[in-house]
């Protein structure tokens, strides 16, 4: 009975140095930042979902996405999105999914054309993400889906006709097992 009792006190002592070196921890940072305004907040949601909700005004063609590219991505991704040593590439890959050698590019991997939009507009170009506008964004959108063969040149892109756009791997995922999990397509 004193064993039981003396690994309780010693647990107990152990739970309670715990807490007391995580509130101490906790207090280092209670005056750092400040809570996000509405504006802060407005200006980082801005998810797109694969049916385009969430998609901003704004358009572009693939013959406007090309000099975009080529002064904004090119560097980086190729001049033809082939990519280089350290960036993936972005154009082709197509019917390799099934190989030993995978291809994963925006036109063999990707299921929704909304994603591109999504993710250029948050994440490129790689040096000034967000640095574009929702038009030149449209473009750069345009122009991969133009180079993957998915859309016609003269094609323009926009909330509307940017959901429409059925990419070739729109199949290829398949759905989340687990019982707890509701996805929709």
């Amino acid at each position: 009975m004193f064993k039981l009792l003396s690994l309780f006190a010693v647990t107990l002592t152990a739970l309670f140095v715990a807490r007391a070196d995580a509130d101490t921890k906790a207090s280092q940072f209670a005056n750092v930042g400040r809570p996000a305004t509405a504006a802060e907040i407005q200006r980082l949601n801005i998810s797109v979902l694969p049916n385009g909700e969430g998609l901003p005004e704004g358009s572009g063609s693939p013959r406007e996405g090309k000099e975009i590219y080529r002064t904004q991505c090119a560097s980086c991704h190729g001049d033809n999105g082939e990519g280089r040593p350290e960036f993936p590439a972005l154009v082709g890959g197509r019917d390799t999914l099934a190989s030993a050698t995978p291809v994963l590019t925006v036109g063999s991997y990707w299921p929704y054309s909304t994603t591109i939009f999504d993710y250029v507009r948050r994440a490129m170009p790689y040096a000034t993400p967000g640095s574009l506008s929702n038009s030149e964004v449209y473009a750069v959108t345009a122009w991969l889906l133009h180079a993957n063969g998915i859309i016609e040149e003269n094609a323009v892109l926009n909330r509307q006709t940017l959901p429409q756009v059925r990419m070739p791997n729109r199949d290829g995922f398949v759905r989340d097992p687990r019982p707890d999990v509701k996805a929709k397509r």
